[in-house]
């Protein structure tokens, strides 16, 4: 295990210096948290967290280790939910350095270094969550002992469009032989709604963000979670709107990302959240 130190430094000025493990490299980005007990392989794979320093809450990380990329039903992988890792780094408390698990064939560790992913231990998660928790999501920079700090700048991501980073470049069809036909717009799909949809007897056509979208081609229409902002997304909006503001609609249905996006279709208007403490 490495014994070199970094230093996560909070766009406020805090400061919280542990160990790094995985990745020996310097990254930014949001901090945000997760309290899930156990799911760190299916947190890391989330496109959902694509550019976020992504903090568990739950003190010791890894004990189960890491899965082979096992591929499971319908083509999907058995355990992860996309292909590679996008959260920018990892952040925990300890980090378990002997895993055991039957389904274990690398360490987290292990894993981290070969994504390019850093990861720091350490550190009180706890007072991190709750600092993220009372001010709001915040930028940060996970800095390598001897890096200059200045020479790691703040990266805000709500400033690209991730959505279009991580969205399959061409449509792809699982279970064919399926009788409803459901469009997936993939602005961040994880794999577990894919096999969802196919375990209920759909046929899936994964299509990208701004595929243009004919209704004579599915029975429903469904708009995956994913990250960033939005706003960003214009051409699914406009895409999604063509087939919604109709005499007789398909019905359309989203997660997280997707239920945002179908509001801004209807007029609505989204924003960021901001935290509120009591």
């Amino acid at each position: 295990m490495s014994t070199t130190t970094a230093t996560l430094i909070l766009e406020d000025g805090t400061r919280f210096t542990g160990s790094v493990f995985g990745a020996q490299v310097s990254v930014s980005g949001e901090v945000v948290f997760q309290t899930g007990m156990v799911g760190y392989p299916e947190a890391l794979t989330d496109p959902s967290y694509r550019c976020q320093l992504l903090t568990l809450t739950y003190p010791l990380v890894g004990n189960y280790g890491v899965p082979a990329d096992n591929e499971g039903a319908f083509g999907l992988s058995k355990w992860f939910e996309s292909s590679k890792i996008h959260a920018a780094a990892l952040i925990i408390g300890e980090l378990a350095e002997c895993p055991s698990h039957w389904s274990s064939v690398k360490s987290l560790d292990q894993w981290l270094q070969e994504q390019g992913v850093p990861g720091l231990q350490g550190i009180d998660t706890r007072c991190l969550t709750q600092k993220i928790r009372e001010k709001g999501t915040m930028l940060g920079k996970l800095v390598l002992e001897g890096t200059p700090e200045d020479s790691v700048p703040f990266d805000n991501p709500d400033k690209r469009n991730l959505v279009q980073e991580v969205s399959m470049k061409e449509p792809q069809l699982f279970n064919p032989g399926g009788s409803l036909r459901v469009t997936v717009v993939d602005c961040g799909v994880k794999y577990n709604q894919i096999r969802c949809l196919a375990e209920r007897g759909a046929r899936i056509t994964v299509v990208p963000w701004d595929h243009p979208l004919d209704r004579t081609e599915f029975d429903g229409l469904f708009i995956s979670n994913g990250p960033g902002d939005p706003l960003l997304c214009q051409a699914t909006i406009d895409n999604v709107r063509k087939v919604v503001n109709v005499d007789d609609p398909k019905p359309v249905f989203g997660i997280c990302l997707g239920h945002q996006l179908l509001s801004l279709v209807i007029g609505a208007r989204t924003y960021k959240m901001k935290s509120v403490t009591t």
